[in-house]
């Protein structure tokens, strides 16, 4: 089968489209056609020379959101049977056939929902999810800001935001405002015409996925008994000190937050479940949450769907289309 593999550390764009033994099914596996997938921050980290020594088996397939069409089970499998159609997240999306624990973070893709927007849900939307409802904790009418709305965890949280009864303000660039106004953020501030830091409103929450201002500012805009959540430490952007900056970043920010009454969650990563992904999926079924695409590719372009992410200029999701 055709997979997009790193066989040596270097750039997103050294990844090579390569051929590979398709995986076995065995006892409690699924195996899965891919359909699509998307490229996600966290699928530049094999790249590295870090991820690379830790990532086990050579070469490693990358990618990790997937949606598909379930092709065989293993013996002990009951959830699933041949033809089902499912979505989720697991190592090695990149491939045009995926293996699963049937337990795993796979669920029951809904009938109304294309290949296409299930395959950029599990990562990115996850995020988006377990960071306003488990650390963010967030209630309904509570006033919430999303910091970096318009990327692909940014896009998802203004829209759950929304779906969970928040009140949204959401942060972005002048090219982004239409965008994120249009999948229905309450307030859409520009941030090259306004700091969000100084205009008066405070906030029950805050998710900063761009993580470009200090606690000491960020104090400015939440109330005295407010939550800040930090999303996006995990970003790898090579040769340009993505991750060394975030890291630094959240640290001040922990560090700040030492005194006084906010509540500040940082360096979280995300646990793809199927229980979330199920509770997607019925946002996703009831329109309430759409997935923005910002560009598509086909398997052979990955390399230049994470070379363009690694830039960091992406916006909403990039799809990756198996079938192309």
């Amino acid at each position: 089968m055709k997979a997009v593999v790193c066989d040596r550390p270097g750039s997103p764009g050294d990844v090579k489209l390569d051929e590979i033994d398709r995986p076995e099914v065995v006892k409690d596996l699924v195996l899965i056609r891919v359909h699509a997938s998307s490229a996600n921050p966290v699928d530049l980290f094999p790249t590295t020379r870090m991820g690379y020594l830790m990532g086990g088996r050579k070469p490693q397939v990358l990618g990790t959101d997937f949606a598909g069409i379930v092709e065989s089970v293993g013996n002990d499998v009951r959830e699933f049977q041949p033809g089902d159609e499912v979505f989720g997240g697991g190592r090695g999306a990149f491939a045009e056939y995926k293996v699963m624990p049937a337990n795993g973070a796979v669920a029951g893709k809904p009938a109304g929902v294309s290949f296409e927007h299930a395959g950029t849900v599990a990562v990115a939307a996850t995020t988006a999810l377990q960071a306003l409802r488990d650390h963010g904790r967030i209630e309904r009418g509570r006033k919430v800001l999303v910091n970096g709305a318009s990327g692909g965890v940014g896009t998802f949280a203004v829209q759950i935001a929304k779906a969970l009864g928040a009140e949204v303000t959401a942060v972005c660039s002048s090219r982004n405002v239409e965008m994120v106004t249009s999948i229905g953020a309450d307030r859409v501030i520009d941030y090259t015409q306004e700091d969000f830091t100084r205009g008066g409103a405070r906030y029950d929450l805050m998710v900063d996925i761009a993580g470009n201002h200090p606690w000491s500012e960020c104090t400015r805009a939440l109330e005295p008994r407010a939550t800040y959540v930090g999303v996006g430490a995990a970003a790898v952007q090579h040769g340009k000190g993505g991750g060394t900056r975030a890291l630094r970043h959240f640290a001040g920010v922990r560090l700040g937050s030492l005194v006084g009454s906010r509540r500040v969650v940082v360096l979280f990563i995300a646990k793809l479940n199927r229980a979330d992904l199920e509770f997607l999926a019925s946002l996703l079924a009831s329109g309430k949450v759409t997935p923005v695409i910002d560009r598509r590719y086909s398997l052979a372009q990955a390399s230049e769907a994470l070379r363009y992410l690694n830039e960091g200029h992406a916006r909403a999701k990039l799809a990756i289309d198996l079938e192309a």
